[in-house]
């Protein structure tokens, strides 16, 4: 207690409520080739449909990455997403001259400078995907509808309206024309001088036989029927005595390439203003930049466009907000650019955003169609420096695709790929890659399978815990696989698993099975199968969590007590788990001397049995004579 002057109650409470805390084992980690979504930042997915709508449908391109993460997916819920770039990928602009690159909400933040080939909107993430987009602002109530004074003529069954003045003067592509008697609508395809093409034909009455002559007609913005009123002057410019700062802006996707409805409305954003200081009723930002840049999913902001007068100004002294335009500011996005696929090497710099376990908590790194480079990186220089996750590899496609050059042919390149990677515990190695269905381009493509091993040990984590082999009849049923581009015979999983190698079979009747649980260690030792390696990654992590509440406090018998009875109950529910089959711990004088309490050092030495999975079943079945009792023979016949 502190040190009192004078006499008084001080009160004071410690805390010995510390326990060992369960630690996650269920989180994935893929980086690669993605169609859409932010570059180079980690992103956690849990459903295949979120992968989607984050970084898209898969094409020719992605679609190995993108199956493996969606393979993962379908036995877990937990997955970190990198999507990788080459030099060569550019985000699609509107009003621009060139594509650009921005990778993710930071770039934009601390990289990104506009330039004026930018335009006045550059597509959220890169690739030629952005290209489907359309923008378009509606500044004034003009813009939101209007009746023109011109001298037009429109024929019944016809798709042209022709005026007496240039018709880009007064009107846009995609403004909804109100024609003839009836006011028919129509929507604008092109404008040619003064011939305007409607989408479809007008077929509405008309004033003479097949013609109709009028001096006005309306015209409404494209996104008319999408707002419910024309953009004035918001709530917050008003009390400060500002005026025309509203405007509505709208995103479509113009080709179809996101919704697969060409003209769809993706986003729309309703009185926002120009004016930077602008607030909504709740006190939010309500200046379009910061709105759209915070909520749209499709684009970010480059530059004001130069029709809006006074755009980004404050709005609290008074400032007049108007558009020099009373049409439309509508841009279509171009110049986006996918770019060359990912080879294994360039994939690299984006595992590494899984490099430090202080940054992202992950257990299990997918390799999808890792080559040695990469796989060797994944092994020695992340998995083996973060000691709490495995690498889950399948060999190269080549290996196991169409590989049947001579018998044995693909075991024998599967061993080669294996004898080029590392010994290590931390890696897994599956033996090929499965054929399956592609909904989203109706067709069938071969697919790695180390996202079903690694989904494997996620299920077996969720229906048992993590020290139960992944494999065999009970708990390694392969999902989705139509068949296995190699299913290897009985000789040669022999050959297989003597390297290391987990060999996946399909049994007739039976489905398709894990059938081997080891880990890439060539060393005999337990830490050679997967069930013990994340045992103890289990172990370690959990316990060395909690061991981090004891560092600055004093190295003397009480700490030492209060550290074995932190970590003896855990160990004692894991051996109830069947995890372990017994434990000591030792944490007192005999390790912790004075010569280690003097280099300020704790010292905690916690030994472990653990419980080994059945590889191997041996069956003895022994006749014996009529008149024999059991009792002779039990022990000694074997």
């Amino acid at each position: 207690m502190p040190f009192q002057v004078s006499p008084g109650v001080n009160v004071s409470e410690i805390d010995l409520t510390t326990v060992v805390p369960a630690v996650s084992t269920t989180e994935g980690a893929i980086a690669g080739n993605f169609k859409w979504g932010p570059v180079n930042q980690r992103v956690l997915v849990d459903s295949e449909d979120r992968l989607v709508n984050i970084f898209n449908k898969p094409n020719a391109n992605t679609a190995t990455d993108f199956f493996t993460a969606a393979n993962f997916l379908a036995y877990g819920n937990q997955l970190y997403v990198v999507r990788g770039r080459t030099s060569g990928t550019l985000n699609a602009t509107a009003g621009g001259s060139a594509g650009k690159r921005i990778d993710n909400e930071e770039y934009y933040n601390e990289v990104y400078t506009a330039e004026a080939a930018d335009g006045e909107w550059v597509a959220k993430y890169s690739g030629d995907l952005g290209n489907s987009l359309k923008i378009s602002i509606c500044p004034n109530s003009k813009a939101w509808e209007e009746a023109i004074t011109t001298q037009y003529v429109v024929s019944r069954n016809s798709p042209t309206v022709n005026t007496t003045v240039s018709a880009a003067t007064n009107f846009k592509e995609g403004d909804i024309l109100l024609l003839g008697p009836d006011k028919e609508q129509r929507k604008i395809k092109t404008i040619s001088g003064n011939t305007i093409t409607l989408t479809s034909d007008y077929t509405g009455n008309t004033v003479s036989v097949g013609v109709h002559y009028v001096n006005s007609l309306t015209r409404r913005w494209e996104f008319f029927n999408e707002f419910d009123q024309a953009p004035t002057t918001t709530t917050y410019a008003n009390s400060v005595n500002s005026t025309g700062d509203a405007i509505h802006v709208a995103i479509m996707d113009e080709d179809g390439l996101f919704t697969g409805q060409p003209g769809t409305v993706v986003e729309k954003f309703e009185d926002v203003s120009v004016a930077i200081d602008a607030k909504t009723e709740q006190g939010a930002t309500n200046y379009y930049k910061e709105v759209i840049n915070q909520q749209s999913a499709y684009t970010w902001w480059a530059a004001h466009d130069s029709a809006l007068t006074n755009a980004g100004a404050r709005a609290d002294n008074g400032t007049a907000f108007s558009s020099t335009s009373d049409l439309p500011l509508t841009h279509s996005f171009d110049y986006g650019v996918d770019g060359a696929k990912l080879t294994s090497a360039q994939k690299i710099p984006f595992y590494n955003k899984f490099k430090s376990a202080e940054d992202v908590d992950v257990s299990l790194i997918l390799g999808s169609d890792a080559d040695t480079t990469l796989a060797t990186h994944l092994i020695t220089n992340i998995a083996e420096t973060r000691k709490d996750c495995l690498v889950v590899l399948s060999p190269e496609r080549a290996d196991v695709v169409n590989n049947n050059a001579y018998e044995g042919k693909e075991r024998d390149d599967i061993i080669t790929f294996r004898d080029g990677l590392p010994s290590s515990s931390y890696a897994v190695l599956d033996s090929g890659w499965k054929y399956q269905y592609d909904k989203y381009n109706d067709l069938y493509r071969y697919v790695p399978l180390n996202a079903d091993t690694a989904g494997l040990m996620v299920q077996t984590d969720l229906t048992r815990d993590p020290w139960y082999s992944p494999a065999g009849f009970n708990r390694g049923n392969v999902k989705n696989a139509i068949k296995l581009s190699y299913n290897p015979s009985k000789a040669d999983r022999d050959q297989l698993y003597k390297k290391g190698v987990n060999p996946v079979v399909t049994f007739p009747g039976q489905g398709t099975v894990l059938y081997g649980d080891k880990t890439l260690l060539a060393k005999p030792s337990a830490f050679d199968r997967i069930n013990v390696r994340r045992l103890f990654i289990v172990l370690e992590k959990a316990i060395s969590t909690a061991a981090k509440f004891t560092l600055f406090e004093f190295n003397d018998e009480f700490t030492r007590s209060q550290f074995k009875n932190l970590v003896e109950p855990f160990l004692r529910d894991v051996q109830g788990r069947r995890g372990i089959t017994d434990f000591q711990v030792v944490c007192d004088g005999t390790n912790n001397t004075g010569e280690v309490i003097d280099r300020n050092e704790f010292i905690g030495d916690i030994y472990i049995k653990p419980a080994r999975s059945i590889n191997f079943i041996q069956l003895n079945f022994v006749a014996v004579r009529t008149g024999v009792e059991f009792s002779e023979v039990v022990g000694r016949a074997t």
